[in-house]
């Protein structure tokens, strides 16, 4: 971790005082607070989504949050509203492609120079926002991935899981040329062509992890993985657990598949 990481992580835990004190320039650089935007999709997370909420308003009081309900049958939205979120309400469940893709195009319409997406579960560390913005503002990249492997000696997944993620890792490298370790990670930063990607109709509508990726490097986007850490995500929660698993690989293997053999789009 460079030294500038490390300082900023230390202020944040540092005092009760910091959300007071700092400058969020120290973080997001020359984007103005109004031009980033925190997106996170969510479904039947009313019991979680407001710890997210606050942790994300300690480290960045000022970054607007876009929460996507995806037809929730609990209290998601309510609760979205009382912590501060703007929220748009999706009528059914459309599942999690979709409701991203909701965020991003919201982004793009509002002129957001840099989205940041997050889980609803309390999965995504709100500390890491800092080190997702700092590394996108650095210039060379449209999307920056928080991978939770680069640093293996926090997070342990189960045997099952860990395989398809080593599995579709390795698919991805092959595809892209470049190493991938986290191709399930849903932290993520994504600016300019990125962001207008994944606002178009190009956009994985059911699981946008390895075959986005993949998208991104036909389209010529660069994508940089940095460490981060993540909590475990409730099994059951997963998009990736138990019977859900055989329907994700069927689904990704052939949005791959898809990506592949369709030529490159012009646009981007």
């Amino acid at each position: 971790m460079r030294a500038g990481l490390k300082d900023t992580r230390s202020k944040t835990q540092s005092s009760g005082l910091q959300n007071e004190t700092r400058d969020e320039a120290s973080f997001v650089g020359r984007i103005p607070v109004e031009k980033l935007l925190i997106i996170i999709p969510a479904f039947n997370e009313a019991d979680r989504i407001g710890k997210v909420l606050d942790e994300i308003r300690q480290e960045a009081p000022k970054i607007p949050i876009l929460v996507i309900d995806d037809g929730s049958r609990d209290a998601t939205v309510k609760v979205a509203r009382e912590h501060g979120a703007q929220v748009i309400p999706l009528p059914y469940n459309n599942g999690y492609g979709v409701a991203l893709q909701t965020g991003f195009r919201y982004a793009v319409q509002q002129g957001i120079t840099v989205a940041v997406s997050m889980d609803a579960d309390g999965q995504h560390d709100a500390r890491e926002i800092p080190r997702l913005i700092h590394e996108i503002q650095k210039g060379g990249v449209d999307v920056v991935v928080g991978s939770r492997f680069l640093k293996t000696d926090h997070y342990k997944p189960s045997f099952p899981r860990r395989l398809g993620m080593w599995m579709f890792a390795l698919l991805a490298t092959i595809c892209t040329g470049r190493k991938v370790t986290d191709p399930t990670s849903g932290f993520q930063a994504l600016r300019g062509r990125a962001l207008r990607l994944a606002a178009s109709d190009l956009y994985p509508p059911d699981y946008p992890d390895a075959d986005f990726l993949i998208l991104l490097n036909k389209c010529g986007i660069t994508v940089r993985e940095v460490p981060v850490k993540m909590r475990p995500s409730p099994e059951n929660k997963s998009m990736h657990y138990g019977s859900k698993t055989v329907y994700y690989v069927f689904k990704m293997l052939l949005s791959i598949f898809v990506i592949l053999v369709r030529q490159k789009p012009e646009r981007f």
